[in-house]
């Protein structure tokens, strides 16, 4: 008898190993989340939900790839990425057009992006902007923005030279070909504190409540939302949970991303991660909530500003639905 206890002590396995590993060999539900740019510290809650396994608890094997040329909404939309990341600006757009395109969450709660420029280029205000060249990507979207901030400042914008860089490094094309640029200080505005490059900002948000949208959000079409909701919940809670431990741990989240994308500044993700990890949900009463408020008054702002042709829906553009109460 002592011999069989033995034996199945040894060998056997209790009902909580069987429970564990029959969970193992659950097949998980494939899906990909496709990202709008390289990787980067807007990124990381995808990044921890995989690699702490905040996914697979809910029955998902996700893939995180990137945008190429079809871009993020493309393959949203079409169905051939389930999810994605993406910016109001873009959905607004997109949704005028007939594009069945869904915001689930905001990844950061406020508007941090603005515009930059090395100090001694001596560009303080919106009114600084006549006579400078600014560097962008060619949108409609970014000169109207221009003329939105200089006109509060009874400044004229055809005395600003647009032109289009594309990609091009900030710090390269400030140095070289123009005076300002377009940024987001979470990423490029830390790596110039880690340069020691002085830059001022003329942050879109201090000269209208308008300019205070979602970006970036995360998305998904809305087929997935009527046929498969289950799994709408299940990415959201998952992507949530990684989030909400970015915002907690920082520095542990910062080597997540590091690990998974090795290739990028170490301390520029580390110092980045630090100074988003109170702007994820900042004032919002859970991470990734959208205001039905933002949402019109930035599609107003376009309809003013002649960015839209059509009708937009604000309601049926996000939803908060998919959210973990």
């Amino acid at each position: 008898m002592l011999f069989l206890l033995a034996g199945c002590g040894a060998g056997g396995t209790t009902e909580k190993e069987e429970a564990a590993k029959n969970e193992d060999n659950k097949e998980l539900k494939k899906v990909s989340v496709v990202l709008d740019w390289t990787p980067n510290t807007n990124h990381t809650g995808l990044y921890v939900a995989k690699e702490k396994g905040y996914f697979k608890e809910q029955g998902l094997d996700v893939e995180i790839i990137m945008p190429g040329e079809a871009g993020a909404d493309k393959l949203v939309a079409s169905g051939k990425s389930e999810f994605g990341v993406s910016y109001q600006e873009g959905i607004t757009q997109a949704r005028v057009q007939g594009v069945p395109i869904v915001s689930l969450a905001a990844v950061i709660q406020h508007n941090t992006s603005g515009f930059a420029s090395p100090v001694d280029k001596n560009i303080k205000t919106p009114k600084d902007f006549e006579g400078k060249t600014y560097g962008g990507w060619g949108s409609p979207v970014e000169k109207a923005i221009i003329e939105s901030l200089m006109t509060k400042d009874n400044a004229d914008v055809n005395k600003v030279e647009i032109v289009n860089t594309g990609d091009s490094d900030f710090f390269t094309s400030v140095k070289r070909d123009i005076d300002f640029a377009w940024i987001y200080y979470g990423w490029t505005g830390i790596e110039a504190e880690l340069r020691n490059e002085k830059l001022n900002m003329v942050y879109l948000t201090d000269y209208s409540d308008k300019l205070d949208y979602y970006t970036p959000v995360l998305t998904t079409n809305e087929k997935m939302i009527k046929e498969d909701p289950d799994t709408v919940k299940a990415f959201v809670e998952a992507t949530s949970k990684g989030y909400q431990f970015a915002i907690k741990n920082p520095d542990d989240a910062a080597d997540i991303l590091i690990k998974a994308a090795p290739d990028l500044d170490k301390k520029l993700v580390k110092k980045s991660q630090k100074w988003l990890a109170s702007k994820y949900q900042d004032d919002a009463p859970r991470w990734g909530e959208q205001k039905l408020e933002i949402w019109k008054n930035y599609s107003e702002w376009m309809t003013e500003n002649n960015l839209l042709e059509g009708d937009f829906d604000p309601e049926k553009a996000f939803t908060n639905e998919f959210l973990p109460q």
